[in-house]
């Protein structure tokens, strides 16, 4: 705020007494403390700085998924308890994209870390804590069909499907999050949702392929900048680039 002075010269013959004014305040409304009119005026507060929006990122310069630090299993109480990986059944391979043979989807658990990025564990994605309950869901929904086939046009007559093209992919881990009711084709991923990219999940669609991100993990069926070259339902790292997609995202996400 800027306070102009004003200034007087006074000039008599006579004496002249002068009193020193109190200092005006920001806390006063301009008005001499002590004084009635600084006793009714409302006390100013410095405001508050405006929240940091968190926003996941959706590219990355290196491929690394490499995470060392605690995983947290949320069980069907709702506990969380430390994540011990289930024996394997067989290798880890192009097959199973790298989550355990035999295990099947509606067993796979519900991984949780620490913080706002979601984490590559054992070929799944574990949720951030801090992320909303929808993005959770999407996430725990997208693991469940990681390690099926790619089928061109999986996963659009039902969400219930052998295997999944990439739309049929993004609209299962949607559907998981209660944000989509029916699978939509990359087409009309083109127009879903709100535009640009969002805090915690972005979509990039054009009409011939489609992909999400999830709290800085990919979702995506290509293996494009994905150096095991697996095909199907994957996380994946984050691309260097996105060009040549429309980007949307969820309403609020």
């Amino acid at each position: 705020m800027r306070v102009r002075a004003l200034s007087a010269v006074l000039c008599s013959s006579t004496l002249i007494l002068t009193f020193a004014t109190p200092a005006l305040a920001g806390e006063t409304g301009g008005a001499a403390a002590g004084s009635p009119a600084a006793a009714s005026a409302p006390a100013i507060t410095p405001s508050a700085p405006a929240p940091r929006i968190h926003t996941a990122p959706v590219t990355a310069r290196s491929a690394n998924l490499t995470y060392r630090g605690p995983v947290f299993e949320k069980t069907v109480t709702g506990a969380l308890v430390p994540y011990v990986p289930a024996a394997l059944a067989g290798p880890l391979g192009a097959a199973t994209g790298g989550s355990p043979v035999g295990v099947a989807a509606a067993v796979k658990p519900e991984l949780l870390v620490p913080g706002s990025t979601a984490r590559y564990v054992d070929g799944l994605a574990a949720a951030p804590m801090a992320a909303p309950a929808p993005v959770q869901q999407i996430i725990w929904a997208g693991d469940e069909i990681i390690g099926l086939p790619y089928i061109y046009g999986g996963g659009h007559e039902s969400f219930s499907s052998p295997g999944y093209d990439c739309s049929g992919t993004v609209s299962f881990a949607l559907h998981g999050a209660s944000l989509l009711a029916t699978p939509e084709d990359s087409s009309e991923l083109e127009a879903w949702g709100s535009r640009g990219l969002g805090r915690w999940v972005t979509i990039f669609s054009n009409p011939g392929h489609a992909y999400m991100t999830v709290a800085g993990l990919r979702l995506d069926t290509s293996a494009a900048d994905d150096p095991t070259n697996q095909q199907g339902p994957r996380w994946r790292p984050l691309r260097p680039s996105n060009g040549g997609y429309a980007v949307r995202h969820p309403v609020s996400l």
